[in-house]
């Protein structure tokens, strides 16, 4: 077993934030500052029934570490209130999955090491408060004394070439989607759908690494 003050962490997986305004996110980081988007998770029919269909889209901003946003189909901006964390206070209408789409995570090496912060937060005054296997990675949660909702996450496989090209073809697809009247993820679906058909054909000579085969390691 790890020495209880053994620092296993290596740096930060991911910050999160919600944002009522996609295409300008993208526009400032991946158009402005040149931060690649390298990963995205289109979510529909995620959580209970009131949660709605969201895309989760990441940026490279170096050192394996990423900026991430999370934007809800159908929701609009509203004003402060009693809910959130010691900077942000969001009225009691407020969705609780708005709320805790604002997180830090932190990057761990192995599932022994996730399970070394697992004992030690169930020992502590800030217990983990759900275990998660997402796409890509498995992850525990709890919040710290401020309120702020903190996610200790490792790897279950490498993020392949063509889910980076999956990841841009969404982002395409989601600022054209948000430029019109009614932003869904039907429509999001059905443009990525027209993208993939429209650039299919320059993919062979435009992205090289993509019609080899990739190893994904078992888990």
């Amino acid at each position: 077993m790890p020495d209880s003050h053994q620092h296993l962490v290596q740096g930060v997986d991911h910050v999160a934030y919600p944002t009522f305004d996609p295409a300008e996110t993208v526009r400032f980081y991946r158009d402005t500052l040149g931060f690649p988007v390298v990963h995205s998770i289109c979510a529909a029919g995620w959580g209970p029934d009131n949660h709605p269909d969201f895309i989760h889209f990441f940026f490279d901003i170096g050192n394996n570490d990423r900026l991430a946003f999370f934007y809800y189909f159908g929701l609009t901006e509203f004003a402060g209130g009693p809910q959130g964390d010691v900077y942000s206070k969001f009225s009691a209408d407020v969705p609780s999955f708005f709320i805790h789409s604002r997180h830090l995570a932190i990057h761990v090496n192995s599932e022994d090491d996730l399970n070394e912060y697992h004992r030690r937060l169930d020992a502590s005054e800030w217990p983990v408060e759900m275990k998660v296997q997402h796409e890509t990675i498995e992850s525990i949660y709890t919040h710290d004394p401020n309120g702020y909702m903190i996610e200790i996450t490792r790897s279950l496989r490498p993020v392949t070439p063509q889910e980076d090209l999956d990841a841009n073809l969404t982002i395409d697809a989601l600022l054209d989607v948000v430029a019109g009247p009614t932003p869904s993820m039907d429509a999001l679906l059905v443009r990525k759908a027209e993208l993939i058909v429209e650039r299919a054909d320059k993919w062979p000579s435009e992205q090289p690494a993509l019609a080899e085969t990739t190893e994904v390691p078992a888990r």
